[in-house]
């Protein structure tokens, strides 16, 4: 089976791209290994005053100091961090963006958790989607997965029992489909979620949903529907962030041939204004976002 590094070089990466793509997916390794001794919440909020769970902030110190010393990376923006971090003696121009441990709060119930990474290039983490080097996420199931893409379709590895990562399946692309996750309580919605969700549970829509953005998004991907987080009532803006959990997934959406839009226009277009700007977020195959955007066009009339 084709081995992650010699994907990398086949698909025609630059060497220092090959090379940071490879040092992130590592980390799955003693990510995996901590969840037993890190469940527990930690005596601490991140940037949006959410209490931290102990594997936000042990991913996130790794992952930071793991690729602060590689010298690959200029700049660094994580979810669980205030500022940007910048590596000024870093030989490589590589701008990392991450959400370090999606759904953590689902850790105590042992279901799927993951880890978000965008690479940009030119040393700025304030790029649109389009501008993507690469995108990935390190899935923590049954198996330990690992879904990437370098701008030429969207890959999906195993790591084996010697930590070395497996490919799985080769240009996957989103079917359309009819499962759909949708945060927020009902009560909070917008009209025009509502309005959604109602026509495609008319049209025989089946729930799936977690809490786990990035586990929910690979049921998405594998099986087509749409998953959602949308804008609600006194929160105009909806709950996840662009630049660490629309870009990087929107951008592997994309690849495999669907979309990510906030009802409106499309994700991958904006430019982020500050690191931890939020949005709505609407994102999967193109039957469901097309019906998205016919609802909320239908609202303006």
């Amino acid at each position: 089976m084709t081995t992650l590094h010699e994907y990398l070089e086949s698909a025609g990466c630059e060497t220092d791209l090959c090379t940071l793509i490879e040092l992130i997916a590592e980390q799955a390794q003693p990510i995996r290994e901590a969840f037993i001794t890190h469940q527990a919440y930690a005596e601490s909020e991140n940037v949006y005053g959410e209490r931290q769970a102990a594997m936000d902030t042990w991913s996130d110190e790794l992952i930071t100091r793991v690729l602060g010393e590689s010298g690959l990376v200029r700049a660094l923006s994580s979810e669980e961090q205030d500022e940007v971090r910048t590596f000024p003696g870093a030989k490589a121009e590589y701008a990392v963006v991450m959400d370090p441990m999606d759904g953590s709060s689902l850790i105590q119930t042992n279901l799927a958790v993951g880890t978000i990474v965008g690479i940009f290039g030119g040393g700025d983490v304030l790029q649109p989607g389009r501008d993507l080097k690469a995108a990935l996420y390190m899935l923590y199931g049954p198996m330990t997965t690992l879904t990437l893409t370098v701008g030429k379709g969207v890959c999906i590895f195993a790591m084996d029992h010697g930590g070395v990562y497996r490919l799985l399946e080769r240009d996957v692309r989103i079917p359309d489909g009819n499962l759909y996750g949708t945060g927020g309580g009902r009560p909070d919605w917008i009209d025009q979620h509502a309005a959604f969700i109602t026509a495609v549970e008319a049209d025989g829509a089946k729930l799936r949903y977690t809490g786990s953005y990035v586990a929910d998004f690979h049921q998405i991907l594998k099986y087509g529907g749409i998953y959602c987080y949308p804008a609600l009532k006194g929160k105009p803006k909806g709950k996840l962030r662009l630049l660490y959990e629309a870009i990087p997934v929107g951008f592997i959406a994309a690849q495999a041939g669907g979309a990510i839009t906030d009802g409106h226009i499309d994700l991958l277009d904006l430019k982020p204004a500050e690191p931890h700007q939020r949005t709505p977020i609407y994102v999967g195959s193109m039957n469901m976002i097309s019906l998205v955007k016919e609802t909320f066009e239908r609202s303006r009339v």
